[in-house]
């Protein structure tokens, strides 16, 4: 996909043709075809290769900056519509007329400026634009987490009921999500930092100026995206003692299960050891008895009551 579109004078998101490069607008550009990403390389005069390394999935937040562009690759927080967690690495361009932001894949948080909240952001002004996407990343982020804690409550719950491979696999899932988002939001916010230092020190392109209002903003963004790293560190330490503890839980049940049925086993054997000593073709007590039969199964309830009751006590059972 490859849109173009420009706040005008009203304040409003209008949507323009893709045919040139206006002066103040928001290229969004997703999932690019070749050919489009060669098109969009010619308008704002940077490295085709650039553009494509920065589509990677695996890609890591950075900056990169030459005198006329500047780039700072983020990863956004991803769900899919399978419910699974993910990030996105996503591209926002400083061009000299326009503002480019590049993703592989569709996502909420560049979805969520449209025309409906316009009044929230204002595409002539880039340095804004990028922030506020920033911002709304760091939100998603906090949202997405609190959707993984009501997701490991309820999963939690499950395992208390019943023990099965469903739930841990999905615990699992959670845990390998909370990693890709540790590791995301560290890099972003190493990039957080350093864009705030060039800000401050005034390393940037001439073209780039932040306002005051800008660089306050920019504080909150690390703020917040340093409070989502601490939620996340904190949702990784309580799942992780959650798998060793249903572990142990676990391993303890089986050792019960086992324990059981050796008790079983040893209770079963009794009275079919002395069926068997009874059975032998040699002279043995009670054969010619004509309650033989029954003093041996007398015999054999006793000792079963016995060793049932030996086990009660040693709670084997």
């Amino acid at each position: 996909m490859f849109k173009v579109c420009k706040t005008d004078n009203n304040q409003k998101l209008v949507k323009l043709k893709k045919n040139r490069l206006y002066n103040g607008s928001w290229i969004n550009v997703i999932n690019p075809s070749n050919e489009e990403l060669e098109k969009l390389a010619n308008w704002i005069r940077w490295d085709v290769d650039t553009l494509k390394s920065s589509l990677d999935i695996d890609e890591s937040s950075r900056i990169e900056y030459d005198k006329d562009n500047f780039m700072i690759i983020i990863n956004l927080p991803l769900l899919d519509d399978e419910g699974q967690f993910d990030t996105l690495p996503c591209s926002m361009i400083f061009a000299p007329k326009s503002f480019v932001t590049l993703c592989s894949r569709e996502n909420r948080i560049l979805g969520s400026f449209t025309k409906a909240n316009a009044a929230y952001f204002d595409t002539k002004n880039p340095e804004q634009l990028m922030l506020r996407i920033l911002f709304k990343s760091t939100q998603f982020y906090q949202r997405y987490l609190k959707i993984i804690n009501r997701k490991t409550e309820q999963i939690e719950y499950n395992l208390r009921n019943t023990t099965n491979n469903k739930e841990l696999f999905a615990l699992m899932e959670i845990q390998k999500s909370l990693v890709y988002f540790t590791t995301a939001l560290r890099d972003n916010q190493l990039v957080l930092q350093k864009l705030l230092r060039m800000v401050r020190t005034k390393t940037l392109n001439k073209s780039i100026i932040f306002s005051e209002a800008d660089i306050d903003l920019l504080e909150d963004i690390l703020i917040e995206n340093k409070q989502a790293i601490e939620m996340v560190d904190m949702h990784r330490t309580i799942l992780e003692s959650m798998m060793d503890g249903f572990a142990s839980v676990i391993n303890n049940n089986v050792n019960q299960v086992m324990k059981f049925l050796a008790a079983i086993t040893i209770i079963l054997s009794i009275p079919t050891m002395l069926a068997s000593f009874w059975g032998m073709n040699v002279g043995l007590p009670f054969t010619d008895s004509p309650w033989g039969f029954w003093y041996v199964i007398a015999m054999s309830t006793v000792l079963t009551i016995l060793v049932i009751l030996f086990f009660r006590k040693k709670k084997m059972f």
